[in-house]
């Protein structure tokens, strides 16, 4: 049984000095220091796996999602126009295969692979491996030149050529990307930020399209590694018409905020947990539900991918890519990598 993010994990730290923190974090609290301390002792005694190719590990400091996918396939584009062969290696979340396996989109289903890996087998070779050694040399034997680990910067199993932590910059109202700072299953960190920031060699603070900068109190924090900002952006314009959209992502309601701030009409939004599974008797109730409101159904891409084939047709893909709002220090990092 998959569990939606709970919403309360990014309430705003001042806003929980007020006054409402819930009772379940402070039980919680114990667990996450337990959570801490054996992802410190995992990551001190690791004896990384070098695979004789660069690594370059696009990950996050919280659970749930913030944005690494349109990221490390914006990163393989670039390398991809610096003349390398790029394969991209996941841990292929949500799948039943174990790996290490090659991605064929005409083959494999979501079911098999993961839903991320599925949909950017569509551009990229993609690996998927539940151990990230054997996958990092699977790659390299096929003729990876680099290699990008979609997450992993809690994961030391495979020595990296350059760590780019993703984060989260929407920070509208209560919403704060770290919480208060706590980590998981007390917050959403998977670790301490400062902890985590000691091992980045950059950082990507990612916005939606209609954000137009970082809030300064967010950066400060950030302190250390180089910083970087980029956004999401649409590929296309939302459809026509009322659209009752869903999503299973880590933060579904930032899909409802960017449909509407993008010029959706959007009569009505379904969320669900992160990589859930569409089953018929659910679509079937998304579709009817939509029929109240003369609305269509449009969802993500990665949600697409999870759809069965007979439903793929009655949805629309609303996809997002992202960009980096200056691209020369990124070129200054990949270079300096020897990439």
């Amino acid at each position: 049984m998959k569990l939606s993010t709970p919403r309360w994990w990014y309430v705003r730290h001042d806003a929980q000095r007020s006054g409402g923190m819930p009772t379940i974090r402070a039980l919680l609290t114990p667990v996450s220091w337990i959570w801490a301390a054996v992802t410190a002792r995992r990551i001190a005694r690791a004896v990384p796996f070098d695979p004789g190719v660069p690594v370059i590990c696009v990950g996050n400091l919280t659970v749930g999602g913030v944005g690494k996918t349109p990221v490390v396939s914006a990163l393989a584009e670039r390398l991809t126009a610096r003349g390398l062969a790029v394969h991209l290696l996941s841990r292929g979340y949500g799948g039943r295969l174990e790996g290490p396996v090659r991605v064929d989109p005409d083959r494999h289903s979501s079911a098999d692979v993961g839903d991320e890996p599925l949909m950017l087998a569509a551009h990229y070779p993609v690996w998927v491996a539940r151990d990230r050694a054997a996958g990092a040399k699977a790659a390299a034997t096929a003729g990876a030149q680099a290699i990008i680990m979609d997450d992993g910067h809690q994961n030391p199993s495979v020595k990296k050529t350059l760590s780019l932590v993703v984060v989260d910059g929407e920070t509208r109202g209560e919403d704060w990307p770290f919480g208060d700072g706590r980590v998981f299953p007390a917050g959403p960190m998977r670790e301490p930020l400062a902890v985590g920031l000691a091992r980045a060699d950059a950082v990507l603070v990612l916005l939606p399209g209609d954000l137009p900068q970082a809030d300064p109190e967010l950066t400060a924090l950030l302190r250390g590694p180089p910083l970087l900002t980029g956004h999401l952006q649409p590929t296309s314009a939302p459809p026509a018409g009322p659209q009752l959209g869903f999503a299973g992502i880590g933060k579904p309601w930032k899909v409802a905020a960017s449909l509407k701030a993008a010029g959706c009409e959007l009569a009505d939004f379904a969320p669900f947990p992160d990589h859930a599974t569409y089953a018929e008797a659910t679509l079937k109730a998304l579709a009817d539900r939509a029929a109240v409101f003369n609305a269509g159904l449009v969802t993500t891409e990665k949600d697409w991918v999870r759809l069965p084939p007979a439903w793929r047709a009655r949805v629309v893909v609303w996809p997002v890519k992202a960009v980096f709002d200056d691209p020369a220090p990124l070129d200054a990092l990949l270079d300096r990598a020897g990439l």
